[in-house]
């Protein structure tokens, strides 16, 4: 309870206590004394001795507290008050130290806390404006190259709605109302192959895209698109985003599909010309040889997807269950390349045209048609659909959307053809034959590396007057055959970026590098690099041609470089390059920030900056550049602290540490 009154009344009561306590032991003590003395006479002078005491102690304790609420309550109240004041609102003066005089260093010590407080306020509200204006400068040129991208680019979330798009969608999709934030993807777009692909790729973990063709609502045009998720950590979506990259194909698909269409047709009647040509007539060699190019080239100008067969079979039987069509599918995971859109339509079409004209029983198999390609059979029981029939088939659209694309379109596109084949007793089969996606074909990587500080980041002519923040360091490691660069020879070099200060993960070299020579196996035991792993593996002269690539422009830094760059120099002459840009030890480093007599070793250092190496990338080169650009990465602000702001000034430094270790420069 007490402590819901102010600090004064607190103290008030406090003394208040004193005296009510210190006058009631007064008048106990006399009323005992009264007592043993048993003189009633007296009683009188007791009485006076006690009022006198009593006054005496309130006097004295009201005293006490008034000196004691001047100097010391109403000073911590009004310090209190200060400190409130400063910390949340904009007071920035300093406190007035003579209000606490008495209070020794109490106010000095406030004011100082107030000081800092202040000063971390506008440190923080400058790095604030600082960060906030890096980021919208960072906003605005990434907002210019996605304006620049010469494809429309949408990007969408889980529920098929747009969240961005850039300028080249207006241009692509026309100046419809339906483009717009917040609006769905359905007003502008025919979603059955955005759906299909959409489905598909949220059911794997595969952080993988895929392409696809779609058509616009308005005019039914052709767009060519790539799909990819955007799986981001902490997302608060049930399922994913996605990006949409569209480029329009209508005109191109349109003169390519003529285009094939005539070559078909005069293929078709020079094989029919060809029985009643003379033996060894050149248009028979010149008909064979046509047919082999041409067959590489006949699904090029499609746009394909890698599609497993068992998402095509499940596809495909999910959307004939739901018409009432059952379908029986076992594919297996083998990889198709085909546009599965098109291709689950056309089957689509054909089994419910087929289960209409009588077939029951209707299921998809496929089979191994050499190494390249494999044989998809749409197989029922019952009759088999007739030339003219099936032709009328496959004319047909194949959605309300694609008008203008039916299924001998579908054919055509992919370079095959649709054969009725018996499939058994009162079974037969639709087979078609479509190639092999390619093993582990994969689309664009994601990443994207940039850094905008190096747009604002001059380097002085004289590097050596460039700070080390700002400089282009490339780390590297070499493993070799042995310790004697005369005889030894490299087997692996790596190497790593570190950009202002950052290790760029995107950028590094790594290459197994073949000696020419034996590895010991005491070396082997060090690295665990063996003959049989380098057998294939470039020689060195090409290893450090490619290195010399990689590292041009940018300081070279190593730990113990000396040992690595001999390696390096004695090739010079038989490659006809020169290393020759500044190289940085970290053993001199570490020696210039921990002194010479600590341990230098780059498991020493790493422990002193707390870097872990994992125990299977120890000894290997990638493993060695990591941990050492690690280090290096946290000793250059220590550097800089230590008055070594420039390149040079610390090429100097190392002078006087060279009885250590040689400095290369």
């Amino acid at each position: 309870m007490l402590t819901r009154l102010s600090l004064r009344l607190r103290i008030f009561l406090f003394f208040a206590l004193i005296a009510f306590g210190g006058s009631a032991l007064v008048i106990a003590g006399l009323t005992v004394g009264y007592i043993r003395l048993g003189e009633a006479h007296a009683l009188n002078s007791f009485v006076i001795a006690g009022l006198v005491a009593v006054f005496a102690i309130g006097g004295l304790t009201a005293w006490i507290w008034v000196l004691f609420d001047e100097h010391v309550a109403r000073p911590v109240e009004r310090l209190a008050a200060d400190l409130r004041a400063r910390a949340h609102s904009d007071v920035d003066q300093g406190i007035d130290h003579q209000i606490a005089r008495y209070l020794g260093d109490l106010a000095p010590a406030a004011d100082a806390v107030a000081a800092n407080l202040t000063e971390t306020r506008n440190a923080m509200a400058l790095a604030v404006g600082r960060e906030t204006a890096r980021l919208a400068a960072e906003k605005t040129r990434l907002e210019t190259l996605l304006a620049e991208v010469p494809d429309g680019v949408l990007f969408c979330t889980p529920s098929h709605t747009i969240a961005l798009y850039n300028g080249h969608c207006r241009d692509i999709l026309g100046e419809s109302e339906a483009l717009g934030l917040g609006r769905p993807v359905s007003g502008l777009l025919r979603m059955g192959p955005i759906r299909q692909a959409y489905d598909r790729l949220a059911a794997r973990d595969a952080d993988e895209g895929t392409d696809i063709l779609v058509t616009t609502r308005a005019g039914a045009r052709l767009l060519e698109a790539r799909l990819r998720l955007l799986r981001l950590e902490g997302q608060e979506t049930e399922g994913p985003g996605y990006v949409l990259t569209l480029r329009d194909v209508t005109a191109d698909l349109k003169v390519q599909a003529e285009r094939a269409h005539l070559l078909n047709r005069l293929f078709d009647g020079v094989t029919a010309a060809l029985p009643d040509l003379p033996a060894g007539h050149p248009l028979a060699a010149l008909a064979q040889e046509t047919a082999a190019r041409k067959t590489a080239t006949d699904t090029e100008w499609w746009p394909m997807e890698a599609l497993a067969a068992e998402d095509l079979g499940a596809g495909l039987a999910a959307r004939l269950d739901r018409k009432g069509v059952p379908l029986g599918a076992d594919l297996g995971d083998t990889r198709l390349r085909c546009d599965g859109f098109a291709i689950t339509r056309m089957l689509e079409r054909l089994a419910l045209d087929w289960a209409g004209d009588g077939a029951s029983g209707l299921i998809l198999t496929m089979a191994s048609e050499g190494a390249e390609a494999a044989v998809l059979s749409l197989e029922a029981e019952g009759k088999a659909p007739a030339a003219d029939t099936l032709a009328h088939w496959l004319d047909a659209p194949l959605s309300p959307g694609l008008s203008g694309f039916s299924g001998a379109d579908v054919l055509l596109s992919h370079g095959t053809r649709l054969s009725p084949e018996p499939a058994g007793p009162g079974r037969h089969a639709l087979r078609l034959s479509l190639p092999l996606a390619e093993p582990h074909a994969a689309g664009p990587t994601r990443v994207v590396m940039y850094d905008f500080d190096l747009l604002n980041a001059e380097i002085p002519e004289d590097l050596a007057a460039a700070r080390l923040k700002s400089l282009s360091f490339v780390i590297f490691d070499t493993e070799t055959t042995g310790l004697n660069p005369q005889v030894d020879e490299v087997c692996q070099i790596a190497a790593v970026r570190v950009v202002n200060g950052r290790i760029v993960a995107g950028e590094r070299f790594d290459m197994l590098v073949n000696p020419g020579r034996k590895i010991p196996a005491a070396s082997t035991a060090v690295h665990h690099i063996t003959n049989e792993m380098v057998a294939g593996a470039p020689p060195v002269t090409e290893a450090l041609r490619r290195f010399h690539a990689f590292a041009e422009g940018s300081v070279l830094v190593a730990h113990n470089a000396p040992f690595d760059m001999s390696f390096l120099r004695r090739r010079e002459a038989e490659i006809g390059k020169r290393f020759d840009q500044p190289i940085l030890d970290t053993v001199l480093c570490s020696a210039i920030l921990y002194g010479q007599s600590a341990e230098h070793t780059l498991d020493a250092l790493c422990d002193r900056l707390h870097i872990r190496i994992p125990e299977e990338a120890r000894h290997t080169a990638i493993g060695d550049a990591i941990g050492t650009a690690e280090a290096f990465r946290k000793m250059i602000p220590m550097l800089e602290a230590a008055e070594l702001p420039n390149l040079g000034a610390l090429i100097k430094a190392f002078d006087r540490h060279s009885r250590l270790i040689e400095h290369l420069n």
